[in-house]
């Protein structure tokens, strides 16, 4: 969802690389091109949605073609994402598209600026397979201009911060949404500070002094999410369906099934799909 190529190949690379994905099982769609394949939600084991500079609370008058084919797209995958539970991510734009799907208002009242962000694990999100025995409070790569009002409709609070709120919520049992980026790392963020100094999440005369404080930034937790969400719906890693699914998880019994939902569906399909 990127047009700035270098963005957009940075960060497909960095969700293989944190993730461990390997090239020739993964579809890549660069849905802010002219032309759009159809796709089957349902073809693959899992779909994942990163960053964009477009904004989803911006008057539509003002949104170009290719932004209101990104959300369009979106509105239509949704559609059949959330009817049949399958396995999303969708991090910092993806969580702004589904949550606005959802019935979330969008705006920039909890925007944050670009770098660290402290936030914490819900009740909740404890009981969830991918944050169980995480860290109660961890560090996260942030910076955006907009986020969820409140918690979307229908969706469970995983992860908060007094920064913004809604920083990581689910649907149903396997679509997911980070308002942090998991995939980020130092390298990553500096990157992108470059390539949208002018894009207005910064004064741009700031852009060498948060450069420096990337430098200092390591969050591991949240790569830890991105890893545990693609081991979780990965055909190859899907235990038999006599068995149920575990991450070294002591807070979620093994009786319980109500997270299995979905896994079995998706044991025939191999690839996952990058937007």
């Amino acid at each position: 969802m990127r047009p700035e190529d270098a963005a957009a190949n940075s960060e497909f690379e960095a969700l293989l690389k944190v993730g461990d994905i390997p090239p020739e099982r993964v579809q890549r769609v660069r849905l802010e091109q002219s032309s759009l394949p159809l796709i089957r939600p349902q073809d693959y084991c899992a779909i994942i949605a990163g960053g964009s500079p477009f904004d989803v609370s911006l008057d539509e008058k003002k949104k170009s073609a290719s932004q209101k084919q990104v959300e369009n797209f979106f509105e239509d995958l949704f559609q059949q994402v959330v009817a049949e539970d399958i396995p999303f991510l969708g991090a910092c734009s993806g969580n702004g598209l589904l949550g606005r799907f959802c019935g979330a208002t969008i705006s920039g009242k909890y925007s944050e600026e670009i770098g660290r962000a402290m936030v914490e694990i819900t009740e909740e999100g404890s009981k969830d397979p991918l944050l169980a025995d995480l860290p109660k409070e961890f560090e996260a790569m942030v910076g955006h201009k907009e986020a969820c009002d409140e918690v979307p409709p229908g969706s469970i609070l995983l992860v908060s911060s007094e920064t913004c709120p809604v920083q990581m919520f689910r649907v149903k049992q396997n679509i997911y949404a980070t308002q942090f980026h998991p995939e980020a790392d130092a390298d990553e963020f500096i990157l992108r500070i470059e390539i949208y100094k002018n894009f207005g999440y910064f004064a741009p005369e700031r852009a060498d002094e948060l450069i420096e404080k990337m430098k200092e930034i390591d969050t591991p937790v949240p790569k830890t999410i991105l890893k545990r969400f693609i081991k979780r719906y990965c055909s190859e890693y899907i235990l038999p369906a006599d068995s149920f699914y575990e991450l070294n998880d002591a807070n979620v019994s093994k009786t319980d099934s109500s997270f299995t939902s979905g896994l079995q569906s998706n044991m025939s399909v191999s690839k996952i799909i990058i937007l």
